[in-house]
């Protein structure tokens, strides 16, 4: 999202969709992966399956916290020349490996995902439907962080705004974090 709001900011909108679209595939790809692994795992391994939640949800209550502890400090860079003279493809790359590469992203994919599944159903129909569903709201936040770069910005650029916005989404994550270790 960071990525998607200095793009929007430096390049505009347009520019930044070529980034949005390799941000996109990667989800999608670390989706797909995080679930039919961990599928696998729980179909033959449940009680396995059951350890991987708890610590699963032990690193998100941990990002939770570490939210809520942050000091509000945006990390953006505003390297203009290096945005402004960004190929179509190099936006794309750049999206894909953020997308691929963001321990994080894997992390919360392979923890929160596998409670959606049902091995007794279907596993291509479902992983469609969520995969779906998590690149539509990728999709409308990037746009949203692209679109609002400017004002956003400058409602970021204070500490206490980004501390508060921190201390929601930590919030948020926290619930999750809970609500896998007593699901």
């Amino acid at each position: 999202m960071t990525l998607a709001l200095t793009l929007g900011m430096t390049i505009g909108v347009r520019r930044t969709m070529w980034m949005m679209y390799g941000e996109l595939l990667g989800v999608a790809v670390v989706a797909v992966a995080a679930v039919l692994g961990v599928a696998a795992l729980m179909l033959k391994f449940p009680a396995i399956f059951s350890i991987f939640k708890i610590v699963g949800a032990l690193y998100l209550a941990y990002l939770a916290v570490q939210m809520w502890l942050s000091k509000g400090k945006m990390a953006i860079s505003h390297n203009r020349e290096v945005t402004q003279t960004a190929s179509r493809k190099g936006l794309f790359l750049q999206g894909f490996i953020t997308a691929i590469a963001n321990p994080k992203g894997w992390a919360f994919m392979i923890s929160l995902l596998p409670p959606f599944i049902n091995p007794e159903n279907p596993i291509a129909v479902q992983l469609t439907f969520l995969v779906a569903i998590i690149l539509v709201s990728e999709f409308i936040c990037m746009m949203l962080y692209a679109t609002g770069g400017k004002s956003l910005g400058l409602l970021l650029a204070k500490a206490e705004n980004v501390r508060l916005m921190n201390r929601i989404s930590g919030t948020l994550m926290m619930g999750v974090a809970l609500w896998l270790a007593l699901g």
